[in-house]
């Protein structure tokens, strides 16, 4: 059956046929889109099977006038003759003692192949393809009156093909198929730790007074008596439906007690960031075009400074200078005074910007000496402008990684931070609740920081599509 000179009716029809065609070749995605247009499959299945023998016939013909043509000019003899040789001279180079009728067999088994490639080659070139039921599918995909009649039960199917026809949402798509099951692996992972933790939620709950009753009901009521694949299975279901049910420990909602604490966190966090890029971004670039220079080296012994410190002992140094000596600002956080946010922010944000800045001054040092900036000095533009319009986009790749990795962490909770100031985070929070161990509390946090990672990982990878048009040219390619 001639499929090759099938012109699409429409670009609605071209989107489907060739993504699914794409997606074929792909075992994992094949059984997908059997699964997805399941009802549509078993009706077309059925077609293809009566249709057969008919449409296999021309290919078949062209198949075997093909083989008879290659065996009749005697390429499959000189092909014989060529592999005896190779073959002879393999077993003679690493001295293996194979028997004639192995070697013979060895020659037929490649002498086979390369007929198949041959004649599966010229039968190609004749604008013939195999009739497979795939091939089949694709054919009817190309029907608008198809489409129209397998609309509805093959809904899904259509709306995964529709989804993978654009190489972008397709790479957003995966993305967060990849983040579910990070979220479940991590959340199993840290449950099983839980499990087997020796800390026991009731004991510590109810205090060492507690009866063994006591203990026994508390147990029961949270259902920490059932076999670890139940109370698994209790603790991962409630992520699919959003209800994360109720902390062991005050008997707060987790989602509510997480929704409270993420605005403080997020807040913080951000003002981290920009106080960071602002500083740290044009000290890298001023250290890599000045290399070796005093601002160089003072630059990145600061730096140096900064990554070295401990964030508890910067705060603490903090609040005994800037609260209690002299009085700026409030030594704890409250959320009625903005001022309170500039101890934690300058402390949060001091490593963060060490960091930015001492990766800047390495991804500079690396792109101003590519041959296209030597190129473009030597061609007489200006510095600046070899720096901020070819230089500075270049060498943003490393940058951004390490600014959204960085932040994710942030917004994980920067206890440490959080605990000085008093301030009541997401970081904080999680650290309170993982001595009881509340398991519930615990899980929410963890998957709360799971998301969020995912989600910031997520913007970075996008961000580098955008500042390397390298990286929008490949995903194209492979969509």
């Amino acid at each position: 059956m001639n499929q090759k000179g099938i012109t699409h009716s429409s670009k609605t029809t071209s989107i489907f046929d060739s993504t699914f065609k794409k997606l074929s070749n792909r075992r994992s995605y094949l059984m997908l889109l059997f699964i997805l247009g399941l009802p549509v499959h078993i009706v077309t299945f059925i077609l293809f099977h009566l249709k057969k023998e008919q449409y296999q016939q021309p290919y078949r013909k062209a198949y075997e006038i093909s083989k008879q043509e290659i065996v009749s000019k005697g390429h499959v003899e000189a092909w014989k003759q060529q592999f005896l040789e190779q073959e002879n001279r393999k077993a003679s180079f690493f001295h293996e003692s194979l028997s004639k009728e192995q070697i013979n067999k060895n020659v037929d088994l490649l002498v086979q192949e390369k007929l198949q490639k041959e004649v599966e080659k010229q039968v190609d070139l004749l604008g013939l393809e195999e009739y497979t039921y795939q091939n089949f599918f694709i054919h009817l995909l190309q029907n608008k009156k198809f489409l129209i009649v397998s609309a509805i039960p093959g809904l899904l199917m259509y709306s995964f093909l529709l989804l993978y026809s654009n190489p972008f949402v397709q790479f957003i798509f995966e993305r967060v198929i990849q983040t579910l099951f990070v979220i479940l692996g991590v959340a199993t992972l840290v449950f099983t730790i839980l499990y087997i933790s020796p800390l026991d939620p009731a004991r510590n709950i109810l205090g060492v007074e507690a009866t063994p009753e006591q203990i026994e009901n508390f147990n029961q009521l949270y259902g920490l008596d059932q076999p670890y694949f139940v109370q698994l299975w209790h603790s991962l279901s409630g992520l699919f439906t959003f209800d994360l049910g109720t902390s062991f420990a005050g008997k707060e909602d987790i989602m509510a007690s997480i929704a409270n604490k993420f605005p403080v966190t997020l807040e913080i966090a951000v003002f981290s960031l920009l106080m960071s890029i602002i500083i740290a971004i044009p000290v890298g670039i001023i250290s890599a075009i000045r290399p070796n220079s005093f601002l160089d080296y003072s630059f990145m012994i600061l730096a140096l400074i900064g990554l070295s410190i401990p964030a508890f002992w910067q705060g603490l140094i903090f609040i005994l200078t800037f609260s209690l000596e002299l009085n700026w600002f409030p030594a704890t956080y409250n959320p009625q005074n903005w001022l309170s946010l500039v101890l934690p922010v300058v402390v949060l944000g001091t490593s963060l910007t060490a960091s930015i800045a001492r990766m800047t001054r390495s991804s500079m040092l690396e792109v101003i000496h590519e041959d296209y900036i030597i190129t473009a000095k030597a061609m007489g533009l200006n510095e600046r402008k070899v720096v901020f319009q070819h230089a500075i986009r270049n060498a943003m790749i490393p940058i951004i990684t390490v600014i959204g990795l960085l932040f994710g962490g942030m917004l994980g909770g920067a206890s440490v931070t959080e605990k000085v100031f008093n301030i009541s985070g997401i970081g904080s929070y999680i650290v309170d609740k993982q001595f009881i161990p509340d398991i519930p509390a615990i899980l929410g946090g963890v998957v709360y920081i799971a998301i969020t990672i995912s989600i910031v990982n997520l913007i970075i990878d996008i961000t580098y599509a955008f500042f390397d048009p390298r990286i929008r040219s490949k995903m194209k390619k492979e969509g």
